[in-house]
Formats: structure tokens, sequence, C-alpha cells
């Protein structure tokens, strides 16, 4: 078989993973990473695969949407999520990465694979040739009026980073371990996954309070006037601002879990996610924030058990770029006017880390069905993957946003099953015969791995 080569613009988790599936099927990939040579507002270091915002993939419950999209995509050998199980945190029933050593080993199997090319370099223009454009959220300005250019049209919102303490700065006579209800870690209270931090009503009230009245980072110029908060990574002062009680009912609900100082249920509480193998730094789940820095750590610090907290990492926003996918993409992910280029992972408008990678992996097994000359992989709506595809590229385009994995996104089933917990169980069911259906008339053989999969 004649080698062909890919270009790829974007080395995060949707690049890398299109990368692995064209290079493991032997064809030649250049990947390109501007970082370090240019930096972006949200990483730190320069490896690829970099998680920037959370360290959370989400459920790994089989009927959950993210178990079901994990599952579907390890059923097409993804090499990123087998390296996210190889490097899992405790997290109860969801997978947590140690960050820094999930992006280093992606790093290395991309950098020493032979079919791989890695240059760390800006892409200006868009390249000719088979493409895949995956340059994430936070797309430089140059390659981004390219994109305008080519589509006609782009889109903004803006996501939120969750601020990062120290374990040891974290007061535990105050703060207590336990997952919600007991039933996350099999263990008992003290041994669970999260650590809360709770709070009276009092406290409560005036925490809000302060995060109301904070100093906000001010946007300017066209970043003020094209401002958007996506839903599912709301900052806290905007959360707060719609009223006392959203923040109760949003990331700050308190439900099953109870104070053993009080032995009764906190009137709200913050939980803090174990954010690196070593359990030296927890990250504060769901608490994205844009409130000024100097005042921000004040704030955090009125948090009962945070009052001599360290945070490594304060909240901050930085700005996202998606295009318009319902006007321009297949649910192959081509790119309509021009079949030998494809988008993939949150340019796209598939929110969260799991629906980036999917875009990649599905990118790669594409770009190379089209360069062998096969039919393309269209995957049907009844599993996660194909559902998230159909409805990114299917959706009111005047009104696009992006979209993470969710049971919403899945048809209707044939016949009512009462009880959602019964109802989530046939839905999965239905997504995994669906899934495999497809796949087995397509011919499709998923890249094996040298090693045993890990934490499958």
């Amino acid at each position: 078989m004649q080698q062909k080569q890919v270009t790829i613009v974007g080395g995060g988790l949707a690049g890398t993973e299109a990368a692995w599936q064209i290079a493991e099927r032997g064809h030649k990939v250049r990947l390109f990473e501007m970082r370090p040579k240019r930096e972006t507002p949200a990483h730190i270091t320069d490896h690829l695969a970099e998680l920037v915002c959370s360290n959370s993939m989400g459920s790994t419950l089989p009927d959950r949407a993210l178990g079901i999209l994990k599952n579907e995509m390890q059923a097409m050998g993804s090499m990123i999520i087998r390296t996210a199980f190889k490097h899992a945190l405790p997290a109860g029933q969801a997978l947590a990465v140690g960050r820094d050593e999930f992006a280093q080993d992606v790093t290395e199997k991309i950098g020493s694979h032979p079919n791989i090319e890695l240059v760390r370099d800006e892409v200006t223009t868009i390249p000719a040739g088979p493409t895949i454009l995956a340059t994430g959220p936070l797309t430089s300005p140059a390659l981004t009026a390219e994109v305008q250019n080519l589509t006609g049209r782009y889109l903004y919102f803006y996501d939120a980073m969750a601020p990062i303490v120290t374990a040891e700065s974290i007061d535990m006579t105050i703060a207590f371990r336990q997952s919600r209800w007991d039933r996350d870690s099999g263990e008992g209270p003290e041994e669970g996954d999260y650590i809360n931090c709770p709070f009276n009503k009092e406290e409560y009230e005036a925490f809000v309070q302060a995060v109301v009245d904070a100093p906000k980072i001010e946007l300017k110029g066209a970043d003020a006037e094209l401002e958007r908060y996506f839903e599912g990574c709301m900052p806290i002062e905007v959360l707060a601002g719609r009223g006392v009680d959203s923040l109760a009912f949003g990331p700050m609900r308190p439900v099953g879990l109870t104070d053993p100082r009080t032995g009764r249920r906190p009137h709200a509480v913050v939980q803090l996610r174990q954010d690196n193998v070593a359990g030296t730094l927890y990250n504060m789940v769901g608490f994205q924030t844009n409130i000024k820095w100097g005042a921000q750590a004040e704030i955090l610090q009125m948090i009962p058990g945070l009052a001599e907290a360290e945070f490594i990492r304060l909240g901050q926003m930085h700005r996202n770029t998606f295009i318009n996918s319902p006007t321009l993409l297949n649910p192959t992910l081509q790119f309509k006017e021009r079949p030998d280029l494809f988008f993939a992972g949150q340019i796209t408008g598939t929110e969260g880390y799991v629906g980036s990678t999917m875009g990649g992996l599905v990118a790669g097994v594409n770009m190379v069905r089209l360069l062998e000359g096969r039919p393309l992989l269209e995957l049907p709506r009844e599993s996660m993957m194909g559902a998230l595809l159909y409805y990114i590229t299917h959706a009111d385009a005047d009104n696009f946003q992006p979209m993470k994995a969710n049971m919403g996104l899945l048809p209707d089933l044939e016949k009512r099953v009462r009880g959602k917990q019964q109802r989530y169980g046939v839905y999965a069911e239905r997504a995994a015969a669906a899934h495999k259906m497809v796949l087995e008339n397509a011919g499709f053989e998923a890249i094996q791995f040298a090693e045993e999969m890990v934490g499958v």
C-alpha cells in the first residue's frame, strides 16, 4: 500500500487521536503544534494533549452519556481514552486523570511514532491536500481569520478554568472526605473520593454576596461584544447573579452529603477533586470564575476549610472558537465544499474532553477511508458518538452552541420505559448494538495495542 501524507493542525486531544489513528494504519502524518513557539492564554506546558480545565473525563458508568461514549470509543481503539485509563486517579464513578503524566505519555507516543512528524510551529493558512483542522478552542488569530475566510462564519464563547489548591493547605478539621451518598468509592465517608467544604446558611449567604460584589476582569474591545457563556462551564459569579440560591442548587449543592461535625446535611458545599497522581493538588469542582485574582483569593478563602488555602492556579476565562458546523460539515466531519478537509475537536462544537477526542477519532478513521477509496464511516444516531455528530451537523444554525454528550441527544425509544435508571439501561443497550452493527457492516477494524488495555 502506498503511503500518503496527511497534515493535522493542532496537538490537543482531537489532533493527537487523529494522528495516531492515521499513522497506525500506515499513512504518514505531519502534526503541527504551535506551542511553545506561540503560547495560548490557558496552556501551561508544551505537552501535547494538555488538559487545561478540569482533569475529569466524566462518568464511567455504562448507562450514562459519557460512559456510553467512552465504551464506543474504546471499541474503535481510541488511544486517548486508553491512555486516560492508564493514568486514572480516584474519583468514584468518574474518570479523573493525572494531567501531567497523561499529557507526557501522549507526547511520547506521538513523538516516537515512525509515521508521525511532529512540527512545533504555527500554521497561519489552511494547508492544501488531505488536512484535519483540530486547533481547538484557542485557535490562533491568524488561522482563525483563515477559517473565517473559508467558512464565512465563526462564533465565540467564553470558557472558564477552576482554581487548584494544595492538599496540605486544606483544614481537614472543617472539611471532610465523602462521596455523595457514600456510594462512589465503596468505602466509608472518611474514605470518599472528594473533599467537601461545608457551609451553614450565614456563611453561604455572605460568600454569595462577596462573589456578586467582587471586581471582575473586564473584557475589552471586540471581545466584550462577543462574550457568550456556555451553560456547562458557567462562572460562579454569573450563577450567583441569578439569585442567592443559584449556587446551592448548582455547583454547591449539598445533596447526599453529611457533615460529620453536625450529623446533618450542610446548607451548601464546595467539593474538591484530586488533580494529580500524588494527591497533593485538588481542583474546585464547578468553580470556574473570572473574578480578579487579588479579590478572588480572598473570596475563596471565605470557604470553610480554605481560610489558609494555597492556590497554585486561580480561575480565569479565555476565548473559545468554534465554527457553525450545521452549515459546514457532514456527520463524517468532512467540510462540505472540500472533501479532503476535515474538522475535529472543540472547534466543531463537540464540548468536553471526551467529545472533542471523539471528533479526532472519527476524522482520523474517515481520512484513512477517504485516502484508500472506501466509503466513509457514518455512525448511527442511536449511538452516543453518532448522536453527538448528528447534533453538531443538524442543529439550528442560527442558534448553534457547543454541546456535550448527553442522553437527550439519543432518539426516543420505540417503547416507553418507566424509571430513569431502567430507561438509561435500555438506551445504553441499544447504543451498543447499533454501534457494533455499523462497525461490522463497514468492515471496521480497530487498532490493536501492543500491550494490554489498562483500566478497562
